[in-house]
């Protein structure tokens, strides 16, 4: 079996990702590795918490690897960080990451790159599955997710800490891809095929930062 870290963005992509994986008997999922904004303790991008991250994976029965950040950022404290990760993999006996990537090749790429020198192979599960089809599917198949973040840019505020549904699909604008692969929004994850058990997953406030509006969520 092959010894495989998820790359978890605590959003839908990734825990669909995480569901294709546990099907897959040549798979052991060993772990999800994330990105936290430590200046907020939160995901990177998505605002998600921390506490309700540590929530995700006890429900995915799954150990949490945080990769803490400075904000801001720059890319090569990113990569620096990102390889100390790697390394540490290796060490561990993992042999490759997985992403829930959909058809951006420049992402793709980007992670081959820098995957390359440390010997773990990049995985891609969902790599190029229609996105109309694959959030029907998503949906279907019983994940639950609501809508953290928001380029208003791209959609409006109202659709932050929306129900990543049916209806949601079908009042998106032209132009929008159904799973967001372009950055148009982010989800939170709280039920679904790839966890134990629900999450109980409370709704709070929302507030716009820059161009993006953002849902809080906490578990109760």
């Amino acid at each position: 079996m092959k010894r495989v870290l998820l790359s978890w963005s605590s959003g839908k992509d990734s825990a669909w990702t995480l569901h294709v994986l546990r099907r897959d008997p040549a798979i052991e999922l060993c772990g999800l590795v994330t990105t936290l904004n430590a200046e907020f303790d939160r995901v990177a991008m998505h605002g998600v918490r921390r506490t309700v991250l540590e929530a995700q994976a006890a429900a995915a029965g799954l150990p949490l690897w945080i990769v803490p950040l400075p904000w801001p950022c720059p890319n090569e404290v990113y990569e620096q960080r990102m390889a100390e990760t790697c390394g540490r993999a290796v060490k561990e006996g993992i042999e490759a990451i997985a992403f829930g990537d959909l058809f951006l090749e420049d992402v793709r790429a980007y992670r081959e790159r820098n995957l390359a020198p440390t010997g773990l192979d990049p995985l891609f599960p969902l790599w190029k599955i229609p996105t109309d089809i694959l959030a029907r599917e998503m949906i279907a198949g019983g994940l639950r997710a609501r809508i953290s973040c928001v380029d208003t840019e791209k959609l409006p505020a109202s659709f932050a800490g929306r129900e990543f549904d049916q209806d949601l699909l079908r009042e998106l604008p032209d132009g929008i891809d159904p799973c967001a692969e372009r950055g148009e929004f982010h989800t939170c994850v709280y039920a679904g095929p790839m966890f134990q058990t629900p999450l109980p997953l409370q709704s709070g406030e929302i507030v716009t930062r820059d161009r993006f509006a953002f849902a809080d969520f906490a578990v109760s």
